[in-house]
């Protein structure tokens, strides 16, 4: 029995996540997740005994707690700058990788559930989308936005964010996500103005 390694562990999780952002649920194996990490392919299975369904997970969770990280902290210095600091790490994720990342999250939202595994993923991608709303709304509601309103605009920076990272992905270009956060930054600042 190989002794537990949990950098190794963590790499996988961490190659997973990124394989998720560029290629997609489907097209990230176990396979080619060892070989990515540079990992043995048994070592993946004895970190993940369930297989894809676990790794995927975990990926999915590893992701959305480093982007929460980040939201959570710019978010102390108010709402404007949280978003801020939001739309500017995915903007940084589709300009650094030349259009051929986005969001780990989404990615494997979108998937049709037709399998455990993606079932399994999916209900963490909906804890992490819960979560980065939470946190927006919260940060709102802390500077004098009604919770209604405020859950409504965490809800629409979200989505307006996922949807301007697939257009500029799409079109391989940055100017509308650029676009979607300048109006993303004018209706923050008119609501808490």
């Amino acid at each position: 029995m190989s002794k537990s390694n949990p950098e190794t562990r963590e790499r996988l999780v961490a190659t997973a996540a990124d394989m998720l952002r560029r290629r997609g649920l489907s097209a990230t194996s176990i396979r080619e997740l060892a070989k990515a990490a540079r990992a043995p392919l048994g070592s993946t299975y004895h970190y993940f005994p369930e297989g894809k369904k676990q790794v995927v997970t975990e990926a999915v969770g590893y992701a959305g707690e480093k982007v929460s990280s980040i939201l959570k902290g710019a978010l102390e210095e108010g709402p404007v700058t949280g978003v801020e600091a939001f739309l500017r790490l995915w903007l940084g994720v589709i300009v650094d990788t030349d259009f051929n990342a986005g969001c780990p999250i989404i990615s494997v939202a979108l998937v049709e559930p037709s399998s455990n595994e993606v079932e399994a993923a999916q209900v963490e991608a909906a804890k992490v989308l819960d979560l980065w709303e939470a946190l927006i709304s919260d940060s709102l509601q802390k500077h004098g936005v009604e919770a209604v309103r405020a859950n409504r605009l965490a809800t629409t920076i979200i989505a307006s964010t996922e949807g301007a990272l697939a257009i500029s992905r799409a079109k391989r270009d940055a100017a509308p996500f650029e676009r979607v956060a300048q109006q993303l930054r004018e209706l923050l600042e008119s609501e808490l103005a």
